[in-house]
C-alpha cells in the first residue's frame, strides 16, 4: 500500500483540497503501478517549514511504498507531485523535497 505524506507550510483553510487527494492518488497509482485502492494521502498544512532560509511557500513530502519503486519511478513521482503541489498550492517545484522508501528492499530473507 503506497502512502504519501505531504507537510506544507500553506495554510489549507479555505482551499479545497479535493483535487490534490484525487490527483495524487491517481498519479501514485499509475507511476507505481498499484490499484488506486491501495494508495493512502495524507495532507497536513500550516506546518512551520524554513527552506533556503526563508519561510515562503514550500513542501515536505514522504512515498512509502511496498515495492514498485526504482530510479525512473522516483523522478516520475517527483516530477508529478510537484506539478501538482505547484498548480493547487503554488508551491514552487524548486520548494518541494520528496523523499521515497521502498520497504522491501531491506527485506531479509532469513528463515529464523
Amino acid at each position: 500500500m503506497p502512502c504519501l505524506y505531504i507537510s506544507t507550510n500553506i495554510n489549507l483553510d479555505g482551499i479545497d483540497t479535493d483535487p490534490i487527494f484525487s490527483e495524487a492518488t491517481t498519479a501514485i497509482s499509475t507511476i507505481i503501478g498499484k490499484p488506486e485502492k491501495f494508495v493512502m494521502v495524507l495532507l497536513k498544512g500550516s506546518v512551520p517549514i524554513s527552506f533556503e532560509r526563508n519561510k515562503e511557500p514550500a513542501a515536505y513530502a514522504e512515498l512509502i511504498s511496498m515495492g514498485g519503486i526504482n530510479s525512473e519511478v522516483k523522478r516520475k513521482l517527483i516530477s508529478t507531485i510537484g506539478t501538482i503541489l505547484q498548480t493547487k498550492l503554488s508551491i514552487p517545484r524548486t520548494r518541494f523535497f520528496l523523499k521515497v522508501f521502498d520497504t522491501t528492499v531491506f527485506r531479509n530473507n532469513s528463515k529464523m
